[in-house]
C-alpha cells in the first residue's frame, strides 16, 4: 500500500511551486517529517517533509517542473512493492549552481568586511564537522579553487568523534556534494564556526587544499561568474518583473536627510550587555530606525498608504517589511504591527525573521502584507542609496552606514567641531500620492526622534 505525497498549500496567495531538487531517490527509506523535496515559489524556497515513513517508490514530477498546489509529487510505500524507475527525475548531472553572495547579518549593521587570507581546507578524511555552514561564493566546478577573499572566521571546533548528528547544510552545498560524490560527514568545514563552504566540497572532491595567500599580500579573487552565462532563478525573475513594473507604474523620487545618532550610539554602549542577556539579540541601530519610522507612519499615514486603482487605502497598522539579503536574492519578511512593539520585541522579531528567511523556513504569508519597507544597505558599507518602491507600497526607507565624522555643533550659542556618529536616511516614495512636503515632514520627524534618543522607556528590558 502506498501513500501519495502532494504539494501542500504554502500560503494564501501561492498557487504553484517548482521542484528545485529531490532530496531522496527511488528506493530510499524515509522517516516521518524527514525532508523529501525542495520547492521554489514566487515568494519563498522551502523543503517539503515526508508525511509518512516508508520507502520512496515513485517520483512523478521532475526537477525544474512547475505544478499546482495539490498535485501528486511522489508515492511512498512500505517497501513491499517493486520500486518504480524514476522516469520523471533526470539523472544527468546538472552544472554546478552559480555562485551566491554571502548573506547579510540578521540584525547588526556591520561595516564592509576586509578580505583576508582564507583558512586551509582539510583533505577528504578530515575531522568531524562543527556547526552548520554559511553560504559563500562558489568556485569553478572542475578545478580546485584558488585562495578566496572572505571575512575572517573563528577556528573550527569539531565535536568529539562519533558524538554528532549531521547538521543542517544549505541546499546548494548539499547538491554540490552530491554531484561530486562527496560524503559531507567526512568534510571539515572552514567557514564561520566550522561551517562547510562550497570550496570545502570542491577541495574534498579533488583531494587538494586551497593555497594560503602571503601574509602581507592583498588577494583579490575574481568571481567564477566571469565569462559565463547562467539562467535567472525563479525568484530573480519575480524580483526583476516587479521592479520594472513598479518603476513603470509609479512616479518615484528620493529625499535624503543626515541624522546625528551619537546619543543612540552611547545608549547602545550603555545597555548592550543587559539587552543581550534579556533578549538574546544584540542591539543594533536598525531597531531604532524601525521604531522611529513606525511612530512617524502613525502621524503621516500617507507614507504608509497603499494604492488600489484610483483609491488610497490607509491601513490601520504599520506592517514594516525588512529587506534581507539572501543567497537566492532579496526578500522582505514583514514585521507585523511594528507601531505597537518596543525595541526588544522589534530586535527579536528582526533577528528571527532574517534567520528563517536565509534558512528558507519562512512561510509565504510572512512575506506579504507589508505597508512600508526599511532596507539597511548601510550594513554593507553604502553611504546611502535610492531604493525602489515596490507596489502596492508607496514608500521605502534606506538606511546608510553609521560613521564617525567631524560635525559643527552648537552649545550655549557657541559653534565648535566635534566627532559625531552620523547616518544618511533616504526615503523613496511614489509621487502620485506622496508629495515632497509629506516626505520631508516624515523624515524630519524620524530625524528628530533619533537625535533626541529618548528610548530608555522603549527598551523593553
Amino acid at each position: 500500500m502506498s501513500h501519495e505525497v502532494t504539494l501542500p498549500a504554502l500560503g494564501e496567495s501561492v498557487t504553484e511551486g517548482t521542484i528545485t531538487r529531490w532530496l531522496k531517490k527511488v528506493g530510499d527509506t524515509i522517516a516521518v517529517d524527514e525532508p523529501l523535496v525542495e520547492i521554489s515559489t514566487d515568494k519563498v524556497d522551502t523543503e517539503i517533509p515526508s508525511p509518512v515513513a516508508g520507502t520512496l517508490e515513485e517520483i512523478l514530477v521532475a526537477e525544474d517542473e512547475t505544478v499546482e498546489v495539490g498535485a501528486i509529487l511522489a508515492r511512498i510505500g512500505d517497501g513491499s512493492g517493486a520500486a518504480a524507475p524514476p522516469a520523471a527525475a533526470p539523472e544527468a548531472a546538472a552544472p554546478v549552481a552559480a555562485p551566491e553572495t554571502t548573506p547579510a547579518a540578521p540584525v547588526a549593521a556591520p561595516v564592509a568586511e576586509a578580505p583576508v587570507a582564507p583558512p586551509a581546507v582539510a583533505p577528504p578524511a578530515a575531522a568531524p564537522l562543527a556547526t552548520p555552514p554559511a553560504p559563500v561564493a562558489a568556485p569553478a566546478p572542475v578545478a580546485a579553487p584558488p585562495a578566496v577573499a572572505e571575512p575572517a572566521s573563528p577556528a573550527v571546533v569539531s565535536a568529539p568523534a562519533g558524538s554528532r548528528a549531521m547538521p543542517y547544510v544549505t541546499p546548494i552545498v548539499r547538491k554540490l556534494a552530491n554531484d561530486h560524490g562527496v560524503d559531507l560527514q567526512k568534510v571539515s568545514g572552514t567557514g564561520v564556526g566550522g561551517r562547510i563552504r562550497k570550496e570545502d566540497v570542491v577541495a574534498a572532491s579533488t583531494g587538494t587544499v586551497a593555497p594560503a595567500a602571503p601574509a602581507t599580500a592583498t588577494v583579490v579573487e575574481a568571481s567564477a561568474l566571469r565569462g559565463t552565462t547562467v539562467p535567472m532563478s525563479r525568484l530573480r525573475k519575480v524580483i526583476a518583473e516587479r521592479a520594472v513594473a513598479s518603476m513603470q507604474a509609479s512616479a518615484q523620487l528620493t529625499s535624503v536627510v543626515e541624522v546625528d545618532v551619537t546619543e543612540i550610539a552611547e545608549l547602545r554602549q550603555a545597555v548592550k550587555d543587559s539587552f543581550l542577556q534579556a533578549t538574546g539579540t544584540k542591539l543594533s541601530f536598525l531597531p531604532f530606525f524601525v521604531k522611529a519610522s513606525a511612530e512617524a507612519l502613525r502621524v503621516f499615514p500617507i507614507v504608509n498608504a497603499v494604492v488600489d486603482g484610483e483609491n488610497i487605502i490607509y491601513p490601520a497598522t504599520e506592517n514594516i517589511s525588512i529587506a534581507v539579503d539572501t543567497e537566492r536574492g532579496l526578500l522582505t519578511p514583514v514585521l507585523k504591527n511594528s507601531g505597537d512593539k518596543n525595541l526588544a520585541q522589534i530586535s527579536q522579531d528582526i533577528s528571527d525573521l532574517a534567520q528563517r528567511t536565509r534558512d528558507s523556513k519562512l512561510s509565504p504569508d510572512e512575506l506579504s502584507g507589508g505597508t512600508f519597507t526599511v532596507t539597511n544597505t548601510g550594513s554593507r558599507g553604502a553611504l546611502f542609496d535610492t531604493p525602489i518602491v515596490f507596489l502596492p507600497q508607496v514608500a521605502i526607507l534606506g538606511t546608510g552606514i553609521v560613521q564617525k565624522k567631524p560635525v559643527v555643533v552648537t552649545h550655549n550659542g557657541d559653534d565648535s567641531i566635534a566627532i559625531r556618529h552620523t547616518v544618511y536616511l533616504a526615503l523613496s516614495y511614489d509621487h502620485r500620492i506622496v508629495d515632497g512636503a509629506d516626505a520631508a515632514r516624515f523624515l524630519t520627524m524620524v530625524k528628530d526622534r533619533l537625535e533626541a534618543a529618548a528610548f530608555d522607556a522603549d527598551l523593553g528590558i
